[in-house]
């Protein structure tokens, strides 16, 4: 039985998600699960081209990111970082205008107003991150498709009636499908819809989460290559490297707990007022400036990642990112720019993980540095999203591998949730979420007592 959810109560009437939920008017139902599926794919194709596009213009040259800003000027750098700075100084103080209310976070509105959003608001928000992040900000892109995947499902919604659960879980589906689509992840953008955005993994709503995901990455291809995002060797699990997750698991739990609460104070200090126009430039300015130093900072870290992932990045780099990345991601989003935390987590446990893994070499030696930086990625995915099932799917989705390093990924996560589970409640996610939204988000969670 799934456990009695307070908040659910509240906004639908029953203390449990409604069998029928999905069986209630079936046909409209999915209709709008398949046309969310079609509209989030061509969505996140568009954006994920438009943020290519935005790279090559202020970056060029051959390869990827950080390839270009490594070659680039320190000039090009800060005049790049402070542009887009204005530009989301602009930005923000348009989108302000375009509706009223306090914010357009996709798991407030899940919870709290049944999925509804403000539909140009949250769309302007995902082209400005993409400008944003497309410029160098050091946010992922991920935020762009998610929100756009949101909205569509929101706007079907509306036309087909449907009741505010089926609302609410078309819209976690939309933008777990955008996600989805976006990184060639259709099982794991599901499993990220339910078990982080929805906060409920139950059966009955893993097919339409499914459909949608599948549509969506479907749809995708049309314009984005099926391929996985980071190629890595065949990696083989092994007794030390078990050894390694067990005691790297605590670790990235408890830096995960303070990168969690880091990016909470950020967000609730946001500037408000004139300062929404001062803030970005001047965060943006100072991480173009340290960014000719540690060009690593730039974007949302897949390419680092990438590199990490294969061992190719040296020991004192690894320490450095570990505490730069997660401080330039904070600073980011308590400035105001919007964009993703989804691959920013994911770099900041390839670091921590591939540092840590260099400290354990010392003890055993001849294990690869590349399979370290990945269970650290998978282990600190899975403790800042509180979704260790959604996390280990899609590290495996993201490298294209089945089951060559599935037991030590598992304790990684594992111990990892637990510590910061046991410690801070919050997800990233939930970081964002006012005092009041949390304690009805976290009250959602206990069991019944019947």
């Amino acid at each position: 039985m799934e456990p009695t959810n307070t908040l659910e109560a509240s906004l639908s009437g029953g203390g449990k998600i409604p069998p029928t939920l999905v069986a209630a008017g079936a046909a409209p139902f999915w209709l709008t699960v398949i046309l969310t599926g079609v509209g989030a794919g061509i969505a996140a194709a568009l954006l994920t081209r438009f943020l290519e596009l935005v790279q090559h213009l202020v970056w060029p040259g051959s390869g990827t990111l950080l390839d270009a800003a490594a070659q680039a000027g320190p000039w090009r750098h800060i005049l790049v970082l402070l542009a887009a700075g204005v530009i989301t100084g602009i930005g923000q103080i348009v989108l302000r205008h375009l509706s009223s209310g306090n914010g357009i976070d996709i798991t407030a509105a899940i919870w709290f107003t049944a999925g509804r959003l403000p539909a140009l608001r949250t769309l302007g928000s995902a082209v400005l991150s993409v400008v944003a992040v497309g410029m160098g900000a050091s946010l992922g892109r991920e935020g762009a498709p998610k929100q756009a995947g949101a909205v569509i499902a929101d706007v079907l919604s509306d036309r087909a009636r449907l009741s505010d659960e089926q609302r609410r879980l078309l819209v976690a589906c939309g933008a777990g499908a955008g996600m989805a689509a976006a990184y060639g992840v259709p099982l794991g953008g599901a499993l990220f819809a339910l078990e982080v955005l929805r906060g409920v993994l139950a059966l009955r709503l893993v097919l339409p989460a499914l459909v949608a995901s599948l549509i969506a990455t479907s749809v995708s291809w049309i314009a984005l290559p099926d391929a996985p995002t980071y190629v890595i060797p065949g990696y083989e699990a092994s007794i030390p490297i078990a050894v390694f997750a067990l005691l790297a698991g605590p670790i990235a739990g408890l830096v995960s707990v303070a990168y969690v609460r880091a990016i909470a104070w950020a967000d609730r200090n946001k500037p408000k007022g004139w300062r929404r126009v001062i803030a970005p430039p001047l965060v943006l300015g100072v991480l173009g400036l340290v960014s000719i130093q540690f060009p690593q900072l730039l974007g949302n870290g897949k390419d680092v990642t990438a590199l990490a992932f294969t061992g190719e990045v040296a020991p004192w780099l690894l320490l450095a990112l570990a505490f730069l990345k997660p401080v330039a991601t904070a600073m980011c989003l308590g400035s105001g720019v919007p964009g993703g935390l989804f691959t920013p987590s994911l770099t900041l446990g390839a670091m921590l993980g591939g540092a840590l893994g260099y400290a354990f070499s010392w003890l055993w030696p001849g294990l690869p540095p590349g399979l370290f930086a990945l269970i650290g990625a998978g282990a600190v995915l899975a403790a800042t999203t509180q979704g260790p099932i959604s996390a280990v799917v899609l590290v495996m989705e993201l490298t294209g591998r089945d089951r060559s390093f599935i037991v030590p990924l598992i304790l990684a996560v594992a111990t990892a949730t637990l510590v910061s589970r046991t410690i801070e409640a919050r997800s990233i996610y939930d970081a964002r979420l006012t005092d009041a939204q949390l304690r009805a988000r976290l009250k959602s969670r206990e069991p019944s007592a019947h």
